[in-house]
């Protein structure tokens, strides 16, 4: 008897209490893996978004979106568990936790956004990783060459070795397993993050800064009011993809230790993040417009506004690059597992879908899983020939943010915290939260069209597959 209470002593001290695997995170880790993901190489695309909104518009936007997201993830904090934030039952995915409050129809709305997302954010992050794999050997060229060179490359062969990457690094089984990856993407993505910034002020500091206006880019000969209007819409949704990481969540919050609660160490989780990601973009967005004014590149680094010192700026890219690596696979992991969780309830016997086989490779051991191995292997292969396809880096990161912001931010966490709250329709909260919401819509279906007529524009310009940096 106390041989099999001291094997349910140890049990109980390596599962929760819904038998899952026990949760170390804390507050530290969950801000790192927030950071990872909002502070991507979107951040550098801010200067240009800055310059179509201008000084005034530009900065009072993102603190807008930064007090929205703040809100409404903690919102989505207190929905971790249903019905009671503290002692309700865990939702293990943002889709879970929409059914529980919204409901069947609901459930599958929020899971076709939220997975479409996710795959579209990994293609980004393809083209992303070659665009400044590009920059990196552009640099060397430059310095070796002038500055008025012929150096232009193919992004093809950058995507196809970023893609073979990603492919092993995809067979790592859970989302757990990336707290070290994710340490390391956190930490270049500032050191990218800086080094664009310094870059700029150095240009400012020297007298060398283009002139900037309070209302962004004027309308001109080379700009029409038309056009500057669709650059303003784009320009909203690369801040609103900058700003989110409602997709992977509550992957973030299932690493949480269960005590203190973790939607207490969520919400301060939230704050840290948000806060740090706004300084970090009013930043770099700032100094970007300060130092190239209307001329300011889709991206300070791989745009090729600075030359020298080259060395700084290949290090810059090669931040870049390191940040996506680990990105790629804290946004992937979750449309991985939810692949595999359904294929796992569908075929619960079948050796193919769930059976492990250990391996060792010297000192390292692992274990591999043949379903693992091949779906995630042609996922990776689908991502990377989409990408080499459509490589736009505003359009389409802006795209990407119109798409998931409203649901995915605003209208789901809004709509849960109705329910679980039992708000009376019509009431004056109720009317608040509908007009926040609303407003968040028209912002998305603004910046998802002018989106959609950057990248049908570019599509026009050149040969599929042929497209040269």
């Amino acid at each position: 008897m106390e041989v099999e209470a001291g094997k349910s002593v140890c049990r109980s001290a390596e599962v929760d209490d819904d038998g899952r695997i026990k949760r170390t995170g804390n507050v530290f880790t969950t801000t790192t893996h927030i950071i990872t993901v909002v502070v991507g190489a979107g951040v550098l695309a801010l200067a240009w978004a800055m310059a179509q909104l201008g000084w005034i518009p530009g900065i009072i936007t993102m603190i807008i979106f930064a007090c929205i997201s703040i809100y409404t993830y903690n919102l989505i904090a207190d929905c971790y568990r249903y019905p009671d934030p503290i002692n309700g039952k865990r939702n293990h995915t943002y889709m879970q936790a929409v059914h529980a409050y919204l409901g069947g129809t609901m459930h599958l709305f929020c899971g076709l956004i939220q997975y479409g997302k996710l795959a579209g954010i990994t293609v980004g992050y393809t083209i992303t990783s070659s665009t400044s794999l590009v920059a990196i050997k552009k640099a060397i060229c430059f310095h070796k060459r002038g500055h008025r060179a012929y150096c232009k490359f193919s992004n093809n062969p950058y995507m196809i070795g970023f893609g073979v990457l990603q492919i092993l690094l995809s067979q790592i089984p859970n989302f757990h397993n990336l707290t070290y990856i994710s340490t390391v993407a956190a930490i270049t993505s500032f050191g990218y993050a800086f080094i664009g910034s310094g870059l700029s002020l150095a240009v400012v500091v020297s007298g060398k800064g283009e002139p900037t206006r309070i209302f962004g880019n004027k309308v001109g000969p080379g700009l029409s009011e038309a056009d500057k209007i669709w650059r303003v819409f784009s320009a909203l949704g690369n801040i609103a993809l900058a700003c989110s990481y409602a997709t992977v969540v509550y992957d973030i919050m299932d690493t949480l230790k269960s005590y203190p609660p973790e939607c207490k160490q969520m919400k301060k989780a939230n704050v840290f993040g948000i806060t740090a990601m706004t300084l970090l973009f009013l930043l770099c967005g700032g100094l970007g417009y300060a130092a190239f004014g209307d001329h300011t590149p889709g991206n300070i680094l791989t745009g090729f506004g600075f030359y020298e010192p080259f060395w700084l700026v290949a290090l810059g890219n090669v931040f870049i690059v390191t940040h996506m690596v680990g990105a790629y696979q804290v946004l992937a992991q979750p449309l991985f597992r939810i692949i595999e969780m359904g294929a796992n309830l569908v075929w619960p016997r079948s050796d193919f879908i769930n059976k492990e086989y250990p391996t060792k490779i010297g000192s390292l051991t692992f274990s591999f899983n043949l379903f693992r191995l091949i779906w995630r292997t042609i996922y990776v292969a689908v991502a990377t020939t989409i990408a080499m396809a459509m490589p736009f880096f505003n359009e389409f990161l802006a795209l990407l943010g119109a798409i998931g912001f409203w649901p995915l931010i605003v209208f789901f966490p809004i709509q849960m915290h109705i329910q679980q709250k039992q708000i009376k329709r019509l009431s004056l909260k109720w009317c608040v939260l509908q007009l926040l919401s609303f407003v968040c819509f028209l912002v998305s279906v603004v910046a998802a069209v002018g989106s959609i007529r950057g990248i049908s524009k570019n599509i026009k310009k050149y040969k599929l597959f042929m497209y040269k940096q």
